[in-house]
């Protein structure tokens, strides 16, 4: 499984008549609609049009449904193999119920490293090479929930798209466990599925 590829809904905003008046609305003054005029008009249709699209879409209709997990006990050897394998920087830690306890990332292994957040992929080698030694064994005997970022900041499957779009921009995440009613991990959503989205397609 992995939290790269998944079924997505197929859609696009189409900025109705509704939004372009809405945006007329809104600009002071008379327009006499030149190509400056038009362009304002559009900018601000286009904000109306995305906003009322992403309040009606549902996280769990573009989510990524196969997710990437490890388990709490999980050897940090297992998980630095399922990152690896899946070719993605982070998932979710679940417990024994399936529900999202934390969220484990390369930059929590470079962290637990004692490497500060500049610190790179080339940078530990680098460190390993100079000091005749490797700085990740520094971590070989922890696991999953020794590393890992908690508590997880989750967002329900049934919440707007509008909302992931702001915990992206406030907490400064990549990625979101999507959780079902009942707490469980139901899937994933990171920064790259929003801007991948057909939804940012626009129709005029």
């Amino acid at each position: 499984m992995t939290d790269r590829h998944s079924d997505k809904i197929s859609f696009c905003v189409t900025i109705s008549d509704d939004d372009i008046y809405e945006a007329m609305k809104s600009i002071d003054g008379y327009l006499d609609i030149t190509s400056k005029d038009f362009k304002e008009v559009y900018q601000v249709a286009y904000k109306h049009a995305l906003n009322r699209v992403t309040k009606s879409v549902e996280i769990k209709e573009v989510m990524t449904k196969d997710v990437v997990t490890v388990i709490v006990d999980t050897p940090i050897i297992e998980v630095s193999d399922k990152l690896s394998e899946h070719s993605i920087s982070g998932m979710p830690v679940v417990d024994d119920s399936g529900k999202p306890v934390g969220v484990i990332s390369e930059k929590d292994l470079l962290s637990r490293m004692g490497a500060d957040h500049t610190l790179t992929f080339m940078s530990v080698v680098t460190q390993c090479l100079k000091h005749k030694g490797c700085e990740v064994m520094k971590i070989a005997n922890l696991t999953a929930k020794d590393i890992m970022t908690t508590p997880p900041i989750c967002i329900s499957e049934n919440a707007p798209m509008h909302q992931a779009v702001s915990v992206f921009m406030s907490k400064k995440v990549n990625r979101i466990p999507v959780t079902s009613k009942d707490g469980k991990l139901v899937g994933i959503i990171t920064r790259g599925d929003i801007l991948r989205s057909p939804l940012f397609q626009i129709n005029v």
